[in-house]
């Protein structure tokens, strides 16, 4: 516990299955061994984290409240009610780095409402570790999270992203549900030009990982299959 204001830790996630040493700093096993109180995506995937990062926490000790897709953003106050006892307290998503892209953000923009520090810590992000591995313009990019699952309506997103690369040369990337990998390439493939180029990027950090970057008319004579692999994608020109 600090002496002055309490500190919510934003500690990244292991992405894959490598070591904790491998991809976590010792800084940040050392400060998660000290935190008592966590907001976290899933309680499973956190206590399972927890125990890789250092064995001799006492999981039993802590305590866990749930910020997920499905939660009011109203309740995320009471979830902050350690540091009013000057607690510091952590966020830990479901995987990479919490409140990108993940309902930690709530946490964060209540604990700057409350006057509270905040403080992320360096980890593993499968959006810059994809773009990073890509070859695509590293300078102006766009996450755009799930794209439409209906037809019309994600020939019209993947149309509206394509418009946006050529017009202001921007990367656009973006998830999908692993086990609707290969339906997503394939509607990629028929609704964007051939010269197109898409990446996708596997196991980031792991010891299968794979990132390959090819035009549509190259992934089209490949006929790659990314069934129940979680993947992240992104497309330039």
């Amino acid at each position: 516990m600090n002496n002055d204001r309490p500190t919510l830790y934003l500690f990244p996630s292991n992405l894959s299955d490598a070591a904790m040493s491998d991809v976590l700093p010792p800084v940040n096993i050392e400060l998660i061994t000290g935190v008592k109180h966590f907001i976290v995506e899933n309680v499973r995937t956190a206590r399972r984290f927890l125990k890789k990062c250092n064995r001799e926490i006492d999981i039993d000790s802590l305590t866990f409240s749930v910020l997920d897709v499905n939660s009011d953003p109203s309740t995320v106050g009471a979830m902050l009610a350690p540091m009013e006892q000057g607690h510091d307290m952590g966020v830990i998503s479901e995987a990479g780095c919490p409140a990108v892209a993940d309902p930690g953000a709530y946490a964060v923009a209540e604990a700057h409402r409350r006057g509270y520090k905040v403080m992320p810590l360096v980890g593993p992000s499968s959006i810059l570790l994809s773009l990073m591995g890509s070859g695509f313009n590293g300078q102006s990019f766009t996450f755009v999270g799930y794209l439409p699952i209906h037809g019309s309506e994600r020939a019209a997103a993947l149309k509206q992203m394509h418009a946006d690369v050529m017009r202001n040369d921007r990367t656009q990337i973006f998830i999908e549900t692993p086990y609707r990998n290969n339906r997503l390439i394939a509607d990629i493939i028929a609704t964007l030009p051939p010269s197109t180029r898409m990446c996708v990027a596997t196991d980031l950090t792991g010891p299968g990982q794979r990132i390959t970057t090819l035009s549509l008319g190259q992934w089209r004579r490949i006929t790659p299959d990314y069934d129940k692999v979680p993947a992240i994608f992104l497309l330039y020109k």
